[in-house]
């Protein structure tokens, strides 16, 4: 038998989902809807099937093909202009040469298709309607029969006061092909609204069968998760994708679900997902092909489309999320809200009920959106952070986003033979990201010397010794475990300008990149041996006999994959005996933070060993936390004093530090007789500046390995234990602390704590800086985050902390402010 898909629609009442899809495409159940239909058909013989296509009709064609893996014959009718349901039929009349029936590729249903064909035939019936009964006929075209089926009225949703009858027009019908003589060609014409009630008007064999069974029309958002609930109660018979591991639960191949993740049945998880540990996945939740949830998400009466990422901790309530979305760490996406395809719901965020956003939307951390974006988008923050450019590692940082981020970095250095180097850690990840970065910086005509695995501080010194125009380094970030950040460097080894960052964020958005010609493109040049140039260059400007005879013995805490390796080559060379601490490892790896809980254990191991020191690096030798011998930890702020210090009276200055940096530096420059230069607290500010001093002060800074070295021969030089030298740093108070402040609301706060400041004396260096009689508070919008941070020093604890309640108290009270905007 032949049928007709009706497939021509656009879905705009199941907007966003349709945006960028026809309606028929939509998935259920992790199938488009139209395969639902197709399925149908083949079990009630019809074999030979027709499709009337108008809205992106690509789609469906490219997916369905000749419809041969469905065990049919399958073609397709396309209208230029949309000719209505029974006009589109029309426009398939030459395939149609027998009775036929005619069906929506956009509805869920299970009826007895072929009790519809035995009824019409037994009426000798020109036009057969499948009916069925519904409890609110209201949006529904209702139909009168008489009790042998003849139809005596149509009511094309009816008010209250004119629903004669509960059946209601399915939009499937048995239909002989003289109905098609009735339709003029070319026009507009709809079967329920022209065709039907003509028929009626003629006197024509026109009846309806109500049949038993399930049937969804499919037509709003509503009716759409409605859908989804019964495939998974089972109040339709149609097959879903998957083995059923326990009752009620779905599961695809290739499927991870981590120990100590929930799953409530019924649901549906796609082929190649993963469910982290913790993650709950509640009753009639649906998840796509290769969905990644991470640990302690939870996700109830949710349905998730296509490699959706759900973040740490997020939560979804009710909602619908297209496919490639990221709902990140902590964010809140609820009842009724849909979020369209390509979308990035950031940390923090909500999205409240019923709000729907439209595809390619950014929801900036910490926002709470209340209303539906349709056009535009937040206003993204930039590419470039703090550090570099970080993100989750094949979410947000893919292999295809290094690749282009490597070729506009080339593009932006200059010319297509630019030497530039690159280097990673040792994490497979940073690896595979330092394998897609390179084939960028490639494409576009640079010459990649590889550095091969190491740490930061090794590449800064090579792009140095090798006279290179710049590199990256790809590390494992410091503060996420499942995040990679690149560090871009210049030719002088410190971190790129923001101009240069600017260049390559607007050669990114527009695609701007240089194309090598393939005879320009360059195959790496592989460095061996600038390990060894590194530890060399260390050694150079020390006096190995100096620590040899000081005998130093250190407890050392550090990551012996990455960094341990130049450590124990270091230590070795200088007579340095080292005990190492095993820090925490496994899987994910440890973070900067995971380091710092075995500070109080590695101050405790220096003061039962007599050690001289204790001292831990991160893995990327780029950080470093001292322990006196009294088991004292020397870090932050009290480390940029040391350094200070030790500056001042080896070198007299001047001695750079960051605007943050405490007073008492101040007072160690006027007894040293030497001079501060603050700052801005970005990194490229303040290597640019200690770049412009000498070797000294930028390894102290910027090298944990060269830091440790010399704060040891400053110490055995002057006779000096480390507490000692820190005994000479005058006590102060510091706090800081972060108050949420919405992206939107930065610049107001800056501006009104400008406008009005609670004393006359500012500084705006970096953020804003208001001087008290007995301290400080340093206003600085974070980059990265929707926050505010608040540093503040005083002649006392108290001070310093009361400081910052008082600033934060202004800026919460500014930033939740309503402010008219011209």
């Amino acid at each position: 038998m032949k049928a007709i898909i009706m497939a021509g629609g656009e879905g705009s009442r199941l907007r966003p989902l349709t945006c960028n899809r026809p309606k028929p495409m939509v998935p259920l159940a992790n199938r488009p809807m139209m395969s639902h239909i197709v399925d149908l058909l083949k079990a009630h013989g019809f074999t030979d099937v027709a499709v009337t296509l108008q809205y992106m009709p690509e789609a469906i064609r490219d997916y369905f093909g000749n419809g041969l893996r469905y065990g049919i014959n399958m073609q397709y009718f396309i209208e230029e202009n949309p000719l209505g349901t029974a006009g589109s039929v029309k426009n398939a009349q030459e395939f149609l040469d027998e009775t036929f029936l005619v069906i929506s590729g956009d509805a869920l249903t299970d009826l007895d298709l072929s009790q519809a064909v035995a009824f019409h035939r037994q009426r000798g019936a020109m036009a057969t309607l499948v009916l069925t009964r519904v409890s609110c006929p209201l949006e529904y075209g209702v139909v009168i029969t008489k009790p042998d089926g003849r139809i005596t009225q149509f009511l094309e949703k009816p008010a209250w006061g004119e629903v004669f009858s509960d059946t209601v027009n399915t939009g499937i019908y048995v239909l002989e092909p003289e109905v098609l003589e009735y339709i003029e060609p070319g026009r507009m014409v709809d079967f329920s609204k022209d065709l039907f009630p003509l028929l009626l008007r003629e006197k024509k064999p026109l009846f309806g069968v109500v049949l038993p069974g399930y049937w969804c029309d499919i037509g709003n958002l509503q009716q759409y998760l409605q859908a989804h609930q019964d495939v998974l109660s089972g109040r339709v018979k149609t097959a879903i994708p998957g083995r059923e591991i326990q009752p009620g639960v779905w599961v695809g191949d290739g499927v991870e679900i981590s120990k100590g993740a929930r799953i409530t049945g019924p649901v549906l998880i796609g082929d190649g997902s993963y469910i982290g540990s913790g993650a709950e996945i509640e009753p009639f939740s649906v998840l796509g092909e290769g969905c990644l949830i991470q640990e302690q998400a939870s996700i109830k009466r949710s349905v998730l489309w296509k490699n959706v990422y759900i973040g740490p901790g997020a939560a979804l309530r009710g909602a619908i999320v297209a496919s490639r979305v990221q709902v990140q760490a902590h964010a809140g996406v609820y009842e009724g809200a849909i979020i369209g395809s390509d979308s990035v719901i950031q940390e923090r965020s909500v999205v409240k009920p019923d709000v729907k956003l439209w595809p390619y939307k950014l929801v900036e951390s910490g926002t709470v959106v209340q209303n539906s974006l349709v056009w535009g988008s937040r206003c993204p923050k930039k590419i470039f952070g703090l550090e570099g450019i970080s993100g989750l590692v094949n979410v947000e940082l893919t292999p295809e986003f290094a690749c282009r981020v490597g070729a506009a970095f080339a593009s932006a250095m200059g010319n297509r033979r630019v030497r530039l180097a690159v280097s990673s850690d040792a994490f497979p990840a940073s690896r595979m990201v330092k394998s897609a970065l390179t084939c960028g910086l490639q494409s576009a005509g640079a010459q990649v010397v590889d550095l091969g695995t190491g740490i930061t501080p090794m590449h800064r010194f090579a792009v140095r010794q090798l006279a290179l125009a710049g590199g990256v380094h790809v590390r494992l970030s410091p503060h996420r475990s499942d995040h990679v950040t690149m560090i871009f460097l210049n030719g002088k080894g410190g971190n790129i300008s923001r101009s240069i960052e600017r260049k390559v964020e607007n050669l990114l958005m527009r695609e701007d990149f240089h194309r090598a010609e393939p005879q320009a493109i360059l195959p790496p040049e592989f460095v061996s041996a600038i390990d060894e140039s590194y530890i060399e260059a260390l050694m150079r400007d020390l006096d190995p006999a100096v620590l040899e005879e000081a005998r130093f013995r250190l407890v050392v805490a550090c990551d012996r994959d990455n960094l341990g390796p130049y450590l124990k080559d270091l230590t070795g060379r200088l007579g340095v005996t080292v005990e190492n601490l095993d820090l925490p490892g496994g899987t994910p790896p440890a973070t900067w933070r995971n380091y710092q809980e075995t500070l109080s254990f590695l101050g405790r191991r220096v003061r039962e060993t007599g050690a001289s020191a204790g001292a831990l690096l991160d893995a990327n030798g780029d950080r470093l936390v001292l322990v006196d011998e009294r088991g004292r930890i020397i870090q932050d702020n009290l480390l940029t004093a040391l350094i200070a210090l030790i500056i001042l009276r080896a070198r007299g200055g001047p001695v750079v530090v960051p605007v943050t940096a405490p007073r008492a530096i101040d007072t160690l420059a006027e007894k040293y007789r030497g001079q501060v230069v603050r700052t801005k607290t970005a990194v490229h500010d303040f290597v640019e500046k200690v770049l412009g001093q000498d070797e000294f002060q930028f390894l102290l800074n910027f090298d944990a390995l060269g830091a440790l070295t010399r704060i040891l021969e400053f110490t055995a030089k002057n006779g000096l234990t480390l507490g000692e030298l820190v005994d000479e740093i005058p006590t102060f108070f510091m706090d800081q602390k972060d108050v949420p402040v919405p992206w939107e609301a930065k610049g107001r706060v800056i501006r009104r704590l400008i406008e009005d400041p609670p004393t006359a004396q500012l500084e705006l260096l970096d953020g804003i800086k208001v001087f008290h009689p007995q301290g400080w508070a340093l206003v600085l919008p974070d980059p990265d985050e929707p926050v505010c941070r608040v540093f503040t020093e005083g002649a006392s604890m108290e001070i310093a902390r009361s400081l910052s309640d008082f600033y934060i108290d202004k800026i919460s009270k500014i930033a939740g402010s309503a402010e008219a905007t011209g």
